[in-house]
């Protein structure tokens, strides 16, 4: 999953080489950190958090289909 979310997410910046994917395992879920350069925050989020949601159900339909929780989360 976690190159499922980089592959999105440098396909929209411009700064590709400041993308950076981590991922956490929890309780009940794995949590996908992703980590853009500030001036590509706008464009990961989109307007009212539009390409943001695309991404959390994109990469929850992937999760689905393996059989694993997934959450993601866009971080400073």
């Amino acid at each position: 999953m976690t190159e499922l979310v980089e592959m999105i997410a440098k396909s929209l910046v411009d700064h590709p080489e400041a993308v950076s994917v981590k991922s956490v395992a929890g309780r009940n879920a794995t949590v996908i950190e992703l980590r853009v350069a500030p001036e590509d925050m706008g464009k990961v989020i989109g307007k009212q958090g539009r390409i943001a949601k695309a991404i959390r159900t994109v990469v929850k339909a992937a999760a689905t289909k393996a059989n694993v929780k997934v959450a993601v989360e866009i971080v400073q």
